[in-house]
């Protein structure tokens, strides 16, 4: 079965939302009035289709919104030129297959910024997603603590310059 990524539509945000949900803690919770908000500062969110099915997304933001996240506030103060995934997440039956990948050459492909930046959970450790992202060309500017009991990986790979 063949998979597309496509632009992501406010139609899609119950399939985003389900699919966000199935994937709490490696990625933040969140109700879909505040997936709609992300959507709408975006500057690229795609999802993974399958015979019309939802079965990824991701959403990236660039420098310079109102978003409050500490993770996205690191980034605006560290690089002038990049974009941040806020979120990106696969559901259970279609983890393993390349989706996360082909989401991510997609956003480079669409992106004209020289650094890509996002987090990874530290604590609670997502050691799958810290290998991926080590594979994937990321590394680590920092590691801080967001909250009690919550460290991430603030990390970074270059696109271009």
């Amino acid at each position: 079965m063949s998979v597309v990524i496509r632009e992501m539509m406010v139609s899609d945000l119950d399939d985003v939302w389900q699919i966000n949900q199935e994937n709490v803690p490696a990625v933040g919770e969140e109700s879909i009035d505040a997936l709609s908000e992300i959507l709408a500062m975006s500057s690229i969110s795609l999802v993974a289709e399958c015979e019309k099915t939802v079965v990824g997304f991701c959403m990236v933001l660039p420098p310079g919104t109102a978003y409050g996240s500490p993770n996205y506030q690191y980034f605006c103060r560290k690089l002038d030129d990049f974009i941040y995934l806020d979120r990106v997440a696969v559901t259970a039956a279609w983890q393993g297959k390349g989706i996360g990948a082909d989401l991510y050459r997609e956003v480079e492909s669409r992106s004209t910024a020289e650094w890509f930046a996002l987090e990874v959970n530290t604590k609670p450790r997502n050691e799958g997603s810290l290998k991926f992202h080590a594979r994937e060309g990321f590394v680590e500017m920092e590691e801080c603590e967001t909250r009690p009991g919550k460290k991430v990986s603030l990390m970074a790979k270059k696109l271009r310059g």
